[in-house]
């Protein structure tokens, strides 16, 4: 990355749109953005990725991975984080060099056509829904003390109640500015990251940290090197830092987006890294030794931390956990809506959305009009409508697909416009096709049960796109058809190795050669994305 702290000139366009038909338009969404505040500075957008990254999650990712790796759960964490900031260091080199709020959506329109964008577009939308997953889960926690709030796996009417309430609060708050939304975030971060580390620190201090316990029951890697890719997919290590990419989301209101972007996406991702460690740590030392009779996959806790918190007799502490997990899932149901309403803006600017979505509030600088629609959109994912929630719950992993589109877009990006990359690492040429297997793998191991949901409802776009342009000449829709054709056969040949390899499919191809074979797949596909992306560039510049 550059050393430069220069900002990134605000009076020109980040970049040409692609308008439906080629050609560009700079007006009417160039004279939105501007209407943008730039008041987000490093320590603002660190908090906003932080404050994403870390959910209620941590209470029980240290025994997943313990249960399926043993104390090589250690490395595993070192590893995921290490294959997220490939995929962060892609996505920062955009955000800093192409500033634009909701830029995730905007760089594969630039890159790569209408059809990407629209494919990509529609799965954003319909990951709004994940925002009525972190709702749900804030009344979850809460009926730990109101248990008439949820009913087995679901959430009663009254529950229903009072998360539609939380939500339209949570809209309310994003409305009145970034800069108030960024505080308040700012603070809820912090008080979220002081329970895990006082958890770390007194979990250790009380059970003290004996080098045995590491190379017992089994050694070091009891279930063999294999488990660490285990714990990688299946445990949710690599998804436990999905959120880093939040701050990019912001990069058009960044008042030094160069300097700013860069070091709050991997700062953020780095102190994600070292408090996994630390609770990984934690847990390996802390679980007492009778539980481990049957090796750690037979440690088995309800509430892992708070439990061994009450085993040392810090009842404080467990109580504090709880609340913590109340407070957890609404920090990042915060930044969550923040992210999508750029989103959901963007989707307006590229044509997927009414232009109406498009308009910014002069006076709050928020895209008012996206977020509205986002809070309904979250309020209807909310109804307890047959297995609807059951869908909700897997929508979130639709946002992979933005890590990789960004991916080919800024191979491709880069190679049309070198003036703009001045003082930018070369290493992006080896880093980008790395980063898109990366975010491949990702999809993939988020596992069959997931992806023959989330791949359809992904692919229900293509008929969309085209009853949109149905007025269109016949070749331009083939045309277009061709340059999105890399992500179509992306998203097919992902169902396809899910339902035939390792990670709930039929386990004809088994593990790990299904990943090699879904790496090299992606590999592929890669370079075929950036030859699409090529060819679009040099139709619309001529």
């Amino acid at each position: 990355m550059s050393s430069s702290s220069q900002p990134v000139p605000r009076d020109s366009p980040p970049s040409a749109e692609t308008a439906p038909g080629g050609g560009t338009e700079e007006g009417p969404a160039h004279g939105q953005e501007h209407k943008l505040h730039l008041h987000l500075g490093y320590w603002r957008l660190a908090g906003i990725g932080l404050g994403d990254i870390i959910g209620s999650g941590w209470l029980f990712a240290a025994m997943y991975a313990a249960r399926i790796a043993g104390p090589l759960s250690l490395l595993c964490w070192l590893a995921g984080g290490a294959l997220a900031a490939l995929v962060a260091l892609v996505m920062v080199d955009l955000g800093s060099s192409r500033p634009e709020a909701g830029g995730t959506v905007r760089w594969p329109m630039y890159a790569n056509g209408p059809l990407v964008a629209a494919l990509l577009g529609w799965a954003v939308l319909l990951a709004v829904g994940a925002n009525a997953a972190e709702v749900a889960a804030i009344v979850q926690y809460l009926a730990h003390w109101w248990p008439r709030l949820y009913d087995g796996s679901r959430l009663t009417w009254s529950g229903v109640g009072l998360a539609l309430t939380i939500a339209a609060g949570l809209g309310v708050l994003n409305a009145f500015g970034v800069r108030l939304f960024a505080r308040v975030n700012l603070l809820v971060t912090v008080v979220k990251l002081v329970v895990p580390l006082l958890t770390v620190v007194l979990l250790l201090v009380g059970a003290g940290i004996e080098p045995r316990r590491l190379t017992g029951h089994g050694g070091f890697a009891p279930y063999g090197w294999s488990a660490g890719l285990t714990a990688l997919s299946m445990g949710g290590i690599v998804y436990a830092f999905n959120g880093f990419q939040s701050p990019v989301e912001f990069s058009g209101e960044v008042r030094d987006p160069r300097r700013d972007v860069p070091r709050s996406v991997l700062t953020g991702l780095a102190l994600a890294v070292l408090l996994y460690l630390g609770l990984q740590l934690a847990f390996l030392v802390a679980v007492p030794e009778r539980d481990l009779a049957n090796g750690w996959r037979g440690v088995a806790f309800d509430s892992p931390f708070a439990e061994l918190a009450l085993l040392l007799n810090l009842h404080w502490l467990s109580m504090v956990m709880y609340a913590d997990a109340v407070l957890s899932p609404g920090g990042s149901a915060l930044v969550g809506l923040a992210a999508t309403a750029r989103r959901t803006y963007a989707l307006a600017k590229n044509g997927t959305l009414p232009r109406w979505f498009m308009r910014v509030d002069p006076g709050s600088g928020i895209p008012r009009r996206a977020l509205v629609l986002n809070t309904v959109i979250t309020a209807l994912f909310l109804l307890p409508l047959g297995g609807w929630q059951d869908i909700v719950s897997t929508l979130g992993d639709l946002l992979l697909m933005v890590y990789a589109t960004s991916a080919v877009a800024a191979r491709t990006l880069r190679a049309a416009d070198p003036a703009r990359q001045a003082g930018r690492s070369p290493a992006l040429r080896w880093v980008a096709p790395l980063a898109f297997v990366v975010a491949t793998l990702f999809v993939y191991w988020s596992a069959w049960h997931r992806l023959r949901v989330t791949v359809p409802l992904t692919l229900l776009g293509l008929p969309l796109f085209w009853a949109t342009r149905r007025g269109e000449p016949a070749a331009r829709l083939l045309r277009e058809l061709r340059k999105g054709a890399w992500l179509v056969v992306w998203l097919l040949a992902l169902l396809v190795f899910s339902a035939i390899g390792g990670f709930g499919g039929s386990n004809l191809v088994p593990k790990p050669y299904d990943s090699f074979a879904v790496g090299g797949c992606g590999l592929a596909v890669f370079f075929w994305g950036v030859r699409s992306g090529r060819s679009h560039l040099a139709e619309t510049a001529g």
